[in-house]
C-alpha cells in the first residue's frame, strides 16, 4: 500500500496492517509501531548527499489531530513517572507536541523556547542550533529570561518532535545548563536511528519516545533497508 505525500500521518493502522520486511526493503513508506502494536506508515525521505541514505519522516504539524493526540498521549504516559512540573517545548515542531503533552499532564501552560530574537533576550541565554532537516540553515535557540522564574528549581521535561543526530537536543540541553536547569527527562514523538546515542550518551536512560525508526540505506533493488 502506498500513499500520496499529503496522506501520510493521517491515521493509525491496526497491528499487522503493514508487513515488516527489512530484508526485502521498503519502497515509499516505513511502518513503525506504538507499544500497543498499532502502526503508523511514515514516508521515506532521501537525505542530501549521494542519494544512498534516507530516513523515515514525521512532520507532526502535518499529522491529523487524531495522530497528534495519540502520540501526545503515548508520550505523556512515558513522561508521567518522572513527574515533570513544567514542559519545555523546542521550536519549531516540538511546540505543538509539547503543548498537547502539557495539557494531558494537567499543566496550565508550557514554556516555549524561541528561534526569533526578541529585544529583551540575552546572549548568555542563547545557543547555535541546527538539524538534520535543515543542515545548511543555522539558527539560534533562545530561552526567554522572563521564563526563568517558571523553571528555576522545578522538575522540567524537554520535548522536541524528533531526535535524530542529537545535535539540536545537545544545543538545547547546553542552553538550559547555562541557566542551571537540568531536565528530569527528554521526550520526543520519535527517535530516528542511533546516531544520537553518542552525543546524548549521558541522557539515554532519560530520553523517551513512543516511536522509533532506523536510518535507511539504498539496496541494489532500489528499496530501502535499515542501516542503524
Amino acid at each position: 500500500m502506498s500513499f500520496e505525500p499529503h496522506q501520510f500521518w493521517q491515521s493509525f493502522a491496526a497491528p499487522g496492517t503493514y508487513e515488516i520486511t527489512p530484508d526485502a526493503g521498503y519502497r515509499d513508506g516505513l511502518p513503525v509501531s506504538l507499544r500497543d502494536g498499532s502502526q503508523l506508515l511514515l514516508p521515506i525521505r532521501v537525505l542530501p548527499g549521494d542519494g544512498n541514505s534516507a530516513v523515515a519522516s514525521l512532520i507532526i504539524n502535518q499529522a491529523s489531530f487524531a495522530v497528534e493526540d495519540g502520540l501526545s498521549q503515548a508520550l505523556a504516559d512515558l513522561l508521567s513517572p518522572y513527574n515533570p512540573a513544567v514542559i519545555i517545548g523546542v521550536p519549531t515542531l516540538g511546540l505543538p507536541l509539547a503543548n498537547n503533552v502539557a495539557r494531558r499532564l494537567g499543566h496550565g501552560r508550557m514554556v516555549a523556547l524561541g528561534t526569533s530574537r526578541k529585544f529583551w533576550y540575552r546572549d548568555d541565554l542563547s545557543a547555535p542550533l541546527s538539524s538534520i532537516t535543515s543542515p545548511t540553515h543555522q539558527k539560534t535557540i533562545f530561552l526567554d529570561p522572563r521564563s526563568l522564574p517558571l523553571l528555576t528549581g522545578r522538575r522540567v521535561a524537554v520535548i522536541d518532535d524528533v531526535i535524530s543526530s542529537g545535535t539540536s537536543m545537545v544545543a538545547v540541553l547546553g542552553l538550559l545548563a547555562q541557566a542551571d536547569i537540568e531536565p528530569v527527562a527528554v521526550g520526543a514523538a520519535m527517535l530516528q536511528g542511533t546516531r544520537w546515542h553518542q552525543p546524548l550518551a549521558g541522557w539515554r536512560d532519560r530520553i523517551l519516545a513512543p516511536l522509533s525508526s532506523p536510518r535507511l540505506r539504498k539496496m541494489e533493488n532500489g528499496a530501502w533497508a535499515p542501516n542503524d
